[in-house]
């Protein structure tokens, strides 16, 4: 496993079984990072990034001076958002409403390209986003809607727009893990209803309804996030 994905991928994959199967309990501190990093055959700069994404996600949390624990409580309970790695270079709200401007428009073009094994494929990562977060596998949750929309992207004609998407993923990418700990369950249900009403537009081939109804939805998760967006 660790020779196909990234080794920071792996490694969050391996602490987050670890703390679904108890081996790390709730509240426990984990292992130092040289220790860590020793058990699990990683490099500390790999492992910082896995606990990285899994403070994002909500499933560890660190405080200064003390090391990292195991979340006390299931995410959406904790009411807790890591905060905004990117903040040197970007207000939230700014990555939101570029989000709301590029996805909203390549979803409005790849409606006119998307095959029918593209539709299927967004159906599968729907589904398997409402599966893992019933289980708890916030990351394979995360990795769903992340190929979700990147789904969306591949069948955009417009290189130039790709190009800009794929430049900002990383900013992207921050903005669909960080609300995850506050995210209640009917929000996620809300979250994948959205999904299914894009991929609606999408099978259609209506432009206008397919580029309203996913700025409807990086509007919503906006707001879960906390973040108000003008859309006048």
């Amino acid at each position: 496993m660790l020779s196909r994905v990234p080794v920071p991928h792996a490694a969050a994959r391996k602490i987050q079984g670890m703390i679904l199967s108890g081996e790390l309990r709730s509240g426990e501190k984990v292992p130092s990072q040289r220790e860590f990093a020793q058990s699990l055959g990683v490099s500390r700069a790999s492992l910082r990034e896995a606990l990285l994404t899994l403070e994002t996600l909500g499933l560890l949390k660190t405080e200064p001076g003390r090391g990292t624990f195991v979340s006390q409580a299931r995410p959406s309970a904790s009411r807790n958002m890591a905060r905004w790695r990117f903040a040197d270079s970007y207000p939230v709200a700014d990555v939101y409403e570029t989000r709301i401007m590029l996805e909203g428009r390549i979803a409005g073009l790849s409606s006119q390209t998307l095959a029918e094994a593209d539709f299927q494929a967004l159906e599968i990562e729907t589904d398997t986003m409402e599966r893992n977060w019933e289980r708890g596998d916030l990351l394979s949750n995360v990795e769903a809607d992340l190929e979700f929309h990147s789904i969306i992207a591949s069948g955009c004609r417009n290189r130039m727009i790709v190009d800009l998407y794929q430049s900002v993923r990383d900013l992207l990418t921050e903005t669909q893990m960080q609300p995850i700990p506050i995210t209640e369950p009917a929000r996620m249900q809300a979250s994948i209803a959205e999904h299914r009403r894009i991929i609606k537009a999408l099978r259609a081939r209506d432009a206008a309804n397919a580029t309203h109804e996913m700025q409807n939805h990086i509007l919503n998760t906006a707001r879960c996030a906390g973040i108000s967006i003008a859309t006048d």
